[in-house]
């Protein structure tokens, strides 16, 4: 053996430089005793629980006679021992109405019978002060992640039948016998855990056959929102609200800071995570010519005095439905007359795509209504080799060069949400009531591209809403946060004093 080898076949694991717990008996027979008797009070069902009852009734009927899972997920290593924050795959969340209290590694059970489901979720449930995973447990046990609850505590929380994960495997084994000889199907998500889905797979080869049309379906009935879905939508955009009238009272400091883009990070992230669970996606703070650059995460340059600032950002609440908003604004206050010929066009495009929004059209018209404005204006300009009529036929698009991206996406439990229904279900799909979605045109002038003037070099500006279809038509949810270049003077100068 190579001293190599011998260094590679010696390597600790990850975790045992750490200090340990100690393992003597008098030791577990010490911490195991003289606790106080831990409250074991029933919850009254969650606001979401009915409408989380009544999702899982919907898929029941779409898939008689079929087994379905449905996995949280587990925790995700960053680095040797310490993981990501985690967050349950968004279809689990919406089956089961357990948003950021949910647990790692739960995961629930559609079992077929004669009248449709008897649904169970799995859980790893808490352990007793008896046992020594409440201390020597780092991942789940309570003296090192707090206080978890009990199978009886979350089947009164959500309402739904709990039982212990230790019981999964054998249920789902007797399943795959019980189901096989029956004719059950049984269909998984496999990108939710993908460990699960490969035992299941083994155990019932045709688990996976239809995972992509179950996944898609689940996209599908989630396009149309219930009440408490639109409420918590609305208040995600409230806290979001706070959120950048927080930054905007902060430019002083932020403009003082070789990094202020960070600063602006920083600020919403602190009024997302008060409000709510955190932020539905990593905020984009970009000024000057960074927001020219349309995922601009980075986030680690100045915030000049001329600057445009394009912050792209949304709260996501503990349900995990997110806003997604998009304000530019001037970083000293003002616009230039530049930055407002700029703004007020792509002003003009969101009013436009909004105003076609109505229950029957087809989601991809309010693209097409944004897209004929951003043609004509940038035609106007002298920036087009051909005229706006011209630049909007499929063959052409060379108004597309300022701006690459879509209009709009679908909302709720995910920034992109639904993104696995078909084509003809989304981009394709007509509106119904109850859909909610992002209105987002911009305008984007790199900074070294030489088919602009000068004087737009370096000017990026986005103007996103988030909108409620309804049977009249639509509701702008975020129209509270101003979007008109002058009332957004007036919102800074008033965030200033």
């Amino acid at each position: 053996m190579t001293s190599t080898e011998a260094a590679i076949s010696t390597t600790s694991s990850p975790t045992s430089n750490r200090s340990t717990t100690p393992g003597s008996e008098s030791f577990k027979s010490y911490i195991g005793g003289n606790w106080a008797e831990q409250a074991m009070a029933l919850p009254r069902p969650r606001e979401q629980a009915a409408f989380a009852a009544a999702r899982r009734a919907r898929v029941s009927g779409r898939y008689p006679g079929v087994r379905l899972v449905v996995a949280a997920g587990k925790l995700k290593p960053r680095s040797n021992d310490m993981d990501y924050a985690f967050r349950a795959h968004s279809a689990f969340a919406w089956l089961t109405g357990w948003g950021s209290d949910s647990e790692p590694g739960s995961v629930l059970v559609f079992e077929p019978t004669s009248h449709g489901h008897d649904v169970v979720l799995y859980f790893h449930e808490r352990a007793g002060r008896e046992s020594t995973e409440f201390y020597s447990n780092p991942a789940i046990g309570e003296f090192w992640i707090g206080q978890r609850p009990s199978l009886a505590q979350v089947a009164a929380d959500l309402g739904i039948e709990t039982r212990g994960i230790a019981e999964l495997d054998t249920v789902l084994e007797r399943a795959s016998v019980d189901g096989a000889s029956a004719g059950y199907q049984m269909l998984t998500l496999i990108e939710a855990d993908p460990a699960l889905t490969i035992k299941l797979g083994a155990r019932h080869p045709d688990a996976l056959e239809h995972d992509a049309q179950f996944a898609r379906d689940l996209s599908e009935l989630r396009l149309i929102k219930d009440s408490y879905e639109v409420e918590q939508l609305r208040a995600a955009i409230a806290a979001t609200r706070l959120g950048f009238a927080d930054v905007l009272a902060d430019m002083p400091r932020i403009r003082s800071h070789a990094r202020g883009e960070r600063i602006i990070e920083g600020v919403f992230n602190c009024r997302a995570r008060a409000e709510g669970n955190t932020t539905g996606y990593n905020t984009i703070a970009a000024a000057g010519a960074h927001a020219c650059v349309l995922h601009w995460t980075r986030n680690d340059g100045p915030v000049a005095d001329g600057d445009l600032v394009l912050l792209d950002a949304g709260v996501e609440m503990d349900s995990y439905y997110t806003a997604d908003i998009t304000r530019t604004f001037p970083a000293n206050g003002k616009f230039s007359p530049a930055q407002l010929k700029v703004y007020e066009a792509v002003l003009e495009a969101a009013d436009a795509a909004l105003a076609v929004v109505r229950p029957g059209i087809r989601f991809r018209d309010i693209h097409e209504a944004a897209m004929t404005v951003i043609a004509r204006r940038t035609a106007e300009w002298g920036l087009l080799p051909v005229c706006a009529e011209e630049a909007l036929k499929v063959e052409n698009q060379q108004h597309r060069r300022y701006m690459i991206h879509g209009t709009s996406h679908h909302l709720g439990l995910d920034v992109h949400d639904c993104a696995q229904a078909r084509r003809e279900m989304y981009l394709e799909g007509f509106l119904e009531p109850g859909m909610v979605f992002t209105i987002e045109p911009g305008l984007y002038f790199q900074a070294d591209d030489l088919t602009v003037p000068e004087e737009l070099r370096g000017i990026g500006v986005r103007i996103e809403d988030n909108i409620l279809v309804t049977a009249e038509g639509a509701e702008n949810l975020s129209i509270l946060i101003p979007r008109n270049a002058r009332d957004i003077e007036k919102w800074i100068g008033k965030a200033a004093t």
